[in-house]
């Protein structure tokens, strides 16, 4: 599959008041046009959501954008909207938690002549469950996915850039791990992980020219939402003092502002998009266990 050149069309969908992640792709945006032309991005999980959202958003400021995700049919659909707003992509459909995949992730890469310069790990996932009734094939999976994937993506794409004498940001998506995310024991241990694991290799891989930081997003209006009951997604926009949820577009526009030169001076960092959650708020994302009614 070669990559994908645009034919410049623009996004003709009208999607008012459609969720957020079905939004028009040419949203108002205070960067400039043409931030990140000349430059590569890879995102993963970027077939729905926030990684589609930030796709999105760097092809619109001129990046060419590298797909991947489990789902090659999803990741098709990002590449035809990206398609339609003048931006090549590249897709890789790639499970995080294979190792031999992302090994072949990149080499895909190398092998059509694109460079990195930014790597977002976004794929990730959970459901909610107290954690007393957690398996452990379901914390393991979740763990592995999110911490392991996580780790072996930015690994992988410090040693491209050392094979290709290059350098890059990483930005790492995570997830509301400091009050905590009630039943989802699971995800809080792996995000949180993530972010200290972020901040050491801040430091290690600072000499190489590595920037690494963290996203934080609290409830963000996606398809996401749609594995918790009726009951969470109900209280999800009370739980924060700005007592709404947020947009993909919010999340895109800081993993933009760290990767760009207005974040030259930032590593090592969390840049939190939650309304307020982590000041106010509680998540309890598989409903109140006894005890805690009320």
């Amino acid at each position: 599959m070669s990559p994908r050149e645009s034919q410049g069309r623009r996004d003709e969908d009208s999607h008012a008041g459609a969720p957020a992640s079905e939004a028009p792709l040419e949203r108002p945006t205070v960067f400039r046009a043409d931030l990140f032309a000349g430059r590569t991005l890879l995102v993963s999980g970027a077939g729905t959501g926030i990684g589609r959202g930030i796709a999105c958003l760097f092809g619109q400021l001129g990046a060419r954008v590298v797909l991947c995700g489990r789902s090659a049919e999803k990741l098709e659909t990002t590449a035809r909207r990206l398609e339609r707003i003048g931006a090549a992509s590249l897709v890789q459909p790639t499970n995080i938690r294979d190792p031999e995949q992302i090994d072949a992730l990149f080499a895909r890469i190398e092998a059509e002549g694109w460079s990195v310069d930014f790597l977002v790990n976004n794929a990730g996932g959970q459901f909610p469950q107290h954690s007393i009734d957690l398996s452990d094939k379901g914390w393991r999976a979740v763990v592995d996915t999110n911490l392991n994937g996580s780790w072996t993506m930015m690994q992988r794409a410090a040693r491209f850039w050392e094979r290709t004498r290059g350098a890059g940001a990483i930005i790492n998506i995570i997830a509301p791990h400091r009050r905590g995310m009630y039943g989802l024991a699971h995800t809080v241990a792996a995000r949180g992980a993530v972010a200290d694991l972020s901040r050491n290799l801040a430091v290690e891989w600072a000499p190489r020219g590595i920037r690494i930081n963290c996203v934080l997003p609290g409830p963000i209006e996606t398809e996401g939402l749609e594995v918790y009951s009726d009951e969470a997604r109900a209280a999800l926009a009370q739980q924060n003092p700005l007592r709404r949820l947020g947009d993909v577009q919010d999340v895109a526009e800081a993993v933009a502002y760290l990767c760009a030169p207005s974040g030259r001076f930032v590593t090592g960092e969390t840049l939190v998009v939650d309304g307020g959650h982590q000041l106010w708020g509680e998540l309890w994302m598989a409903g109140r266990p006894a005890g805690w009614e009320g």
